[in-house]
């Protein structure tokens, strides 16, 4: 797995973290565990494949935000408790 963080300008509210989450899952069919924080400016999400950053940069244009950075790290689940 990938796990994908997005550094994005424009987010104020939950309302931006949910127009954020909904971009995410349009633009990358194949995303899991979307999720966007407006406190830290950023929005993750859990992918098997890499995903075409320049796609991504300009669905989240098309919406009013501005995505900062993109930056992909492999990303391997954790078992019980943090361990494993």
């Amino acid at each position: 797995m990938i796990k994908t963080t997005l550094k994005i300008d424009g987010m104020s509210c939950s309302m931006c973290e949910a127009h954020i989450n909904d971009v995410i899952r349009k633009t990358v069919p194949g995303a899991k565990k979307v999720s966007a924080s407006h406190a830290k400016g950023e929005a993750s999400f859990l992918t098997e494949e890499a995903v075409d950053e320049n796609r991504l940069k300009d669905a989240i244009a098309a919406t009013g935000y501005e995505c900062v950075s993109v930056t992909a790290a492999p990303y391997q689940k954790k078992g019980w408790f943090g361990l494993g």
